[in-house]
């Protein structure tokens, strides 16, 4: 079945001048104009389109990639605004309605603002929404004590940041959990610390084994996630780098690195050093 606001694989019908035709099903077609048909494709091939409706309604195809599809969340720029409604850069041709009942305030034009993609129930064309909570804890969390999770960093409270766990619940990252600043609109990785009695969900930034680890070990860990699991930085390192990276001493990244190595948290290589997988 056809996907409005999501990627589809749809198959080539018809090969004209200013596009290719697509079979949507039950005899619909739909129109990947020209600058997005791939090359060197024919009638019969399958291409992987994103689905939405343009200017008039219509359905089109397109190969662009927006910046978020129907059931996400992200943060968005305010393009233009008008008696419609405030329109967010979409990251394709067509720009993104958040009508005015959906937002929490006035949005204004170049302010960002995380919303929700979705199909609007009555039109059936997609937009978005900066009501963002009504989205949001709508099934019971099923998270196991470290899972790992995506998360889109919303506000920053006293206590911590709030971001939202894989487009599904709240969460909440603790500030002395955390070795640097978020910013909102943030997407990372994270992990399930606890999902407590009334169902709100703690998170954490490193896995759950490496949490007792603190200070310049924690950073060192965190960079490691960012770089894939491995820097090309040692115990024979220049001063210079090490302090451009972690703005600490050499001494101290050794002692750092020497605690994580004691902990089986990473191994020392010659070209540099590398996150230990953990085990599942």
């Amino acid at each position: 079945m056809l996907e409005i606001g999501n990627y589809n694989t749809l198959k080539i019908i018809k090969d004209l001048d200013f596009g290719v035709y697509l079979d949507g099903g039950e005899g619909l077609e739909i129109l990947l104009p020209a600058r997005y048909v791939p090359v060197n494709v024919k009638t019969g091939d399958e291409v992987e389109v994103f689905i939405y409706h343009d200017n008039e309604g219509r359905l089109i195809a397109t190969t662009a990639r927006p910046l978020a599809v129907v059931g996400e969340f992200r943060f968005m720029e305010v393009k233009s605004v008008n008696p419609t409604g405030a329109f967010l850069n979409w990251g394709i041709m067509k720009d993104l309605l958040v009508p005015f009942r959906e937002q929490k305030m006035p949005m204004q034009e170049g302010r960002w603002y995380v919303v929700y993609v979705h199909l609007d129930h009555l039109s059936g064309r997609i937009v978005a929404s900066a009501r963002i909570e009504k989205y949001l804890d709508n099934v019971v969390p099923s998270y196991i004590k470290g899972q790992e999770v995506d998360l889109l960093v919303t506000d920053e409270t006293d206590i911590g940041y709030k971001v939202i766990i894989n487009n599904l619940h709240w969460g909440l990252v603790y500030h002395n959990e955390i070795f640097r600043s978020l910013e909102k609109g943030e997407s990372l990785k994270g992990y399930i610390k606890e999902v407590r009695e009334d169902e709100k969900i703690d998170v954490t930034l490193a896995p759950l084994g490496y949490r007792k680890v603190e200070g310049i070990a924690s950073l060192v860990l965190e960079s490691l996630k960012v770089h894939n699991g491995f820097l090309p930085l040692h115990d024979k390192s220049a001063p210079e780098e090490i302090y451009a990276l972690f703005a600490c001493s050499k001494k101290a990244f050794k002692q750092a690195i020497g605690a994580l190595y004691k902990e089986g948290i990473i191994t020392i290589e010659s070209s540099g050093i590398r996150i230990v997988p953990t085990k599942t």
